[in-house]
């Protein structure tokens, strides 16, 4: 059950970050589409920072310390290996 729930855990941040990596990129090109006056949706990516991209950093945050705690307490419980 261990191995299902971190397998899991680990394809959601895995999804996360790609995620999180795309929205980088397209700030980037937004930002410098605004710096040459060309609208490639600077404007629409402020709007989504806070419902949508804001909690996907909260969420990779929150995984990668449950997936470290999870991990940290299975080696105290089982110290042989």
């Amino acid at each position: 059950m261990k191995d299902k729930v971190l397998t899991w855990l680990n394809r959601i941040l895995v999804f996360d970050v790609f995620f999180l990596i795309a929205i980088f990129l397209w700030l980037m090109v937004a930002y410098a589409g605004k710096s040459s006056g060309v609208d490639l949706g600077l404007d629409l990516w402020l709007t989504l920072w806070t419902p949508v991209f804001n909690p996907a950093i909260g969420i990779l945050m929150l995984g990668a310390i449950a997936s470290g705690a999870i991990n940290w307490i299975s080696k105290q419980m089982n110290p042989d290996g």
